[in-house]
């Protein structure tokens, strides 16, 4: 089984574990998993709750090729934007942030 199997494999246990949802808000009573689709790369984040802050994990894996894994704190209020280098589907970028006691993840703008 290669890597890209096995992780996808994983990050469906973990979505069936805790819940999905797509692009949208996850919230501490409902659903804390939400996909992620930039361009030929997709993947899952999903949170924890630590302390009062949301622990973020995201991981992603192109069609070919090892999966990568991002992890962030956030407090109230602060975001992180994971984007794709400019090619056949273009410049794509996601938004995940903490509004409050959700995780919203949205499409934005692509900068620079």
């Amino acid at each position: 089984m290669s890597l890209r199997k096995i992780a996808f494999t994983t990050a469906a246990v973990a979505m069936a574990s805790i819940g999905f949802a797509a692009i949208g808000t996850a919230s501490a009573g409902g659903p804390r998993a939400q996909t992620i689709e930039l361009g030929g790369i997709n993947g899952v984040a999903y949170y924890t709750q630590e302390a009062g802050r949301f622990h973020v994990v995201a991981t992603l894996a192109p069609q070919e090729g090892l999966p990568i894994r991002v992890e962030a704190v956030l407090a109230p209020g602060q975001s992180v934007v994971l984007s794709t280098a400019k090619g056949e589907a273009g410049l794509t970028s996601v938004e995940l942030s903490r509004d409050a006691d959700n995780l919203t993840v949205r499409q934005v703008a692509a900068t620079n």
